[in-house]
């Protein structure tokens, strides 16, 4: 859960032979409950070999530093998202918001100093996962950020952060910074082999059925 009753969101642990992924880490609300979850999915300090974080907003970044702190493990992310972590603004690389959400949402989301970070390991399109144990690669997929990043396994599974939601049903999340940058990531993972969505936020959803569903409205709005 989120602060505030502003819904939920979703952190997702990967298992290999040779340990365990953590997409994404939640707020910093729920940070007991994430380090418990964690310790009874059998993850134990100094089995979690990477912390991949999609996006620098804080109800994903809020535990990645104490995450690290007792399980080990790098954090990882792009580039472009790193400042968010470190100095704390979730807008560091966007367009600016109304000046009283920038003034409130530090007050209320729980990112502070304690919650900032550097990342160990900046990730780039296309990175191949393998030497950690884990048969899949990281996409680029800017949109809802401009270092947003998924997670594509080679079964066709897909980590996409918070380009997409399954609040609702499957669809483009209405938090959009850059609409060109998001149709053409839309592009780009349609013309890959997606099944199942693991969104950061809602239901998972085959690929299938978002895509579908999103033509229709787009035709529609031609």
């Amino acid at each position: 859960p989120l602060p505030l009753h502003m819904g939920s969101v979703n952190c997702y642990l990967l298992e290999s032979p040779t340990g365990y992924l953590l997409v994404d880490s939640g707020g910093s609300n729920s940070r007991q409950a994430l380090l418990e979850g964690l310790k009874t999915a059998g993850c134990a300090p100094g089995k979690l070999r990477l912390i991949l974080i999609t996006h620098g907003d804080f109800d994903h970044t809020g535990n990645a530093a104490a995450v690290r702190q007792v399980f080990g493990g790098q954090i990882a992310m792009h580039t472009a998202d790193a400042p968010m972590a470190e100095i704390g603004d979730m807008f560091a690389n966007r367009k600016p918001p109304h000046r009283l959400l920038r003034l409130l949402l530090p007050k209320f989301s729980g990112f502070g100093a304690a919650e900032r970070f550097k990342p160990d390991l900046l990730l780039e399109d296309e990175q191949d996962l393998s030497l950690y144990g884990f048969d899949g690669r990281v996409l680029s997929i800017p949109g809802h950020s401009k270092g947003s990043l998924g997670l594509r396994m080679d079964n066709g599974d897909f980590f996409c952060g918070d380009l997409l939601t399954g609040t609702g049903g499957p669809a483009l999340n209405s938090l959009i910074d850059n609409l060109a940058d998001a149709s053409a990531s839309l592009e780009k993972l349609a013309s890959l082999e997606i099944g199942q969505v693991y969104p950061g936020h809602g239901e998972p959803f085959p690929f299938e059925n978002f895509f579908q569903a999103y033509q229709a409205v787009d035709r529609a709005a031609q």
